[in-house]
């Protein structure tokens, strides 16, 4: 959902939780353990009721950006209204991830089986392969391939450097 559910998590996460542990010295010594239960309960109740208004208020956060988005920059119904122009703007529109995506494969695969390349050619190719990537896959693959990433070009760096 984006930053706006990510600051109704941190806002309302775990608030239950505390509560009751900060509210746990203060129970009446006479209170029985169904009653603590209950207690216990409700609070988290508060707590769920919290975060679904949280992820409400996220979720209509972004249909109003969507909607501005729309309303700024159009929608492809609107180029079909365009005559000649029209058609040719939603078939490149069209065409966008696969040219980069194969665009960046055949990059790839010149610079794995015949170019040799400088460190800073390399470095461009990397950032053009996130970037693609990124686009076409999201931003949760490219952070879940971090890792690999690193290791594979950040240690071949370290070891190139220390090498010298």
């Amino acid at each position: 959902m984006g930053v706006l559910s990510k600051l109704g998590d941190l806002v309302t996460g775990g608030l239950a939780k505390e509560a009751i542990e900060a509210i746990k010295d203060y129970f009446p010594p006479d209170m029985t353990p169904q009653q603590q239960a209950d207690m216990e309960l409700a609070l988290q109740k508060v707590e769920q009721r919290r975060r679904d208004s949280a992820a409400q208020a996220a979720a209509d956060a972004e249909e109003r950006f969507n909607q501005r988005i729309k309303a700024l920059e159009g929608t492809a119904s609107d180029l079909r209204t365009i005559p000649l122009l029209g058609p040719i703007v939603l078939f490149l529109r069209g065409c966008q991830r696969p040219l980069w995506g194969f665009a960046t494969l055949w990059l790839d695969w010149c610079w794995f089986s015949a170019w040799t390349l400088t460190d800073k050619q390399q470095s461009a190719l990397i950032v053009i392969n996130v970037l693609v990537l990124g686009f076409l896959f999201g931003e949760r693959t490219v952070k879940n391939l971090q890792p690999l990433i690193v290791q594979v070009f950040g240690g071949s760096r370290a070891k190139g450097a220390g090498d010298g």
